[in-house]
């Protein structure tokens, strides 16, 4: 009996699991209806509007650039209002010593110094307009990381 049974189980298994089986015409029949429905889609294409621009006047940019301000005198030369500086020494040798190099790579530079503090600047360039110092700052960066400008009080 319990072989009937087992052996009535196992093809009532396998009917079921052929009958549940996927049949490749399934497949074919979903695929040319896919295709079918892609075919009949019409695409409408439609010109874009042609889109007016106005100029706009460019922005004013405002020179932000921080500025440190003390006052100074110069031991040589004249100073203007702004000046970009790429040492500050205690001593005058060594303040004198890297103007003389700044003078050689093309720079007007000249040594300045505070009186409150008594430190010697080493000005490597000076002018009366901001973005120029800016300008001449930057270039000098690449020598000079610290570079740094200041306002003459």
């Amino acid at each position: 009996m319990k072989r009937n049974l087992i052996l009535g189980l196992a093809i009532v298994s396998a009917i079921a699991f052929v009958s549940c089986k996927s049949s490749e015409s399934s497949y074919r029949k979903a695929y040319e209806k896919a295709q079918a429905q892609t075919e009949q889609q019409v695409v409408v294409e439609t010109p874009a509007p042609a889109v007016v621009t106005t100029p706009t006047p460019a922005p004013v940019v405002e020179d932000n650039t921080p500025v440190r301000s003390e006052r100074l005198n110069a031991l040589n030369g004249n100073l203007k209002a702004y000046n970009v500086v790429c040492g500050s020494f205690k001593s005058l040798d060594n303040a004198n010593r890297l103007a003389a190099t700044l003078v050689s790579k093309g720079y007007s530079a000249q040594v300045a110094q505070n009186p409150e503090t008594g430190m010697y600047r080493v000005v490597a360039e000076t002018s009366d307009v901001k973005s120029t110092a800016v300008a001449t700052r930057d270039r000098l960066r690449s020598l000079y990381p610290d570079a740094w400008i200041l306002l003459r009080n």
